[in-house]
């Protein structure tokens, strides 16, 4: 099914439309601000390259073309997930579009069809000067000085790659001040208006392509319009040493392996703070021993301590303002003090009277 772009409301058949085809893994309800919906259809394959080509008889004029070529690269560099890389290639399958043929209704200005996913997809501009009952069609890339008014076709094409991936209008809030939250949206703004040439996704729009796709590496941020809660476990090298040994103490953080999380769930978290905190047996009181080293498997960390009395450990992850990761602590381990193998520390002897 063709999804449009209007520079005014779409009909109620076409709204209606879109909103049935929420749904698959990771759809978020259009109420309100978050991560974008989905639309229906098969998802690509994990990195999956996806090549397209000029419709014939329907190529786009050169600046359109450069445009869309770059905006398949804004695609590829910013979606911070496993989801399609797009590029032209002339033996491409995938076909994009522009003129007065296009299939977008009445008041789009750009469109898309993922029906053939992961196969192909089809696109299409339309061209410049089209006369719609609102105005005329203007692309910025049209003028050696663009016109307040003109769309941008670079961040337009942008907003029809995200279709293609799977995403669906983001849901703003009624004043949209969440509006650069998201390239993909219902209404295209224009030059001059903030947003108008966007050329990466938004939060919300990576968030869903990392719940859909997953994330390329356990170093990848998690996005900020994601809210997933952690766990962090704690192992140690052993539970009972004498006076003086050495105990390697190993956190392993992970995203909870949640059902609505998606492909997210339960992946490991390298690259984050995770701190290890320590205090004496029967205290209350903890202190931060360590930031825990990188460990030799994703996700995990390492620290070591000096056993002199039967001591408690604990780590810490704490919420980070850049990632939508909530902070977590482990369980506390136990180490005890066994005994001596080397002459244990002496209290002073009582003065004598």
């Amino acid at each position: 099914m063709n999804r449009s772009r209007s520079h005014r409301l779409r009909s109620l058949m076409v709204v209606a439309a879109t909103i049935a085809a929420i749904a698959g893994p990771g759809a978020v309800p259009a109420a309100g601000h978050g991560p974008d919906p989905i639309v229906g259809g098969d998802l690509w394959a994990q990195d999956q390259a996806v090549l397209f080509r000029w419709r014939s008889g329907a190529a786009p004029p050169s600046q359109i073309a450069t445009a869309i070529r770059a905006a398949a690269g804004d695609a590829n560099a910013t979606r911070g997930a496993r989801a399609a890389t797009f590029s032209y290639d002339t033996g491409g399958t995938s076909l994009i579009g522009y003129g007065d043929d296009a299939p977008c209704g009445v008041n789009g200005i750009a469109c898309f069809d993922r029906s053939g996913a992961p196969a192909s997809f089809t696109m299409w501009l339309r061209e410049q000067g089209h006369v719609f009952d609102w105005g005329t069609m203007r692309w910025c890339q049209m003028y050696d000085e663009p016109p307040n008014g003109c769309y941008d076709a670079e961040t337009i094409a942008l907003d029809e790659f995200g279709h293609v991936q799977v995403l669906a209008h983001h849901a703003n809030y009624s004043d949209d001040r969440d509006y650069l939250d998201a390239v993909v949206q219902t209404y295209s703004r224009t030059r001059p208006k903030a947003g108008w040439d966007m050329h990466e996704f938004g939060r919300c729009d990576v968030a869903t392509l990392q719940r859909v796709y997953d994330v390329p590496k356990s170093t990848t941020p998690i996005s900020t319009c994601l809210d997933l809660d952690t766990t962090l476990a704690l192992k140690s090298s052993a539970t009972a040493l004498p006076f003086g040994s050495s105990v390697t103490l190993t956190a392993t953080l992970r995203v909870v392996d949640d059902p609505a999380y998606d492909r997210l769930g339960g992946n490991p978290l390298s690259s984050r703070t995770v701190k290890l905190q320590r205090r004496a047996a029967g205290s209350t009181t903890w202190t931060t021993l360590a930031t825990m080293a990188a460990g030799t498997s994703a996700g995990t960390y390492v620290a070591s301590a000096t056993i002199t009395t039967t001591v408690e450990f604990r780590a810490v992850f704490s919420t980070p303002s850049s990632e939508g990761i909530n902070g977590s602590t482990s369980s506390i381990v136990k180490v005890a003090m066994s005994g001596c193998t080397r002459a244990c520390p002496q209290a002073q002897p009582p003065t004598s009277q």
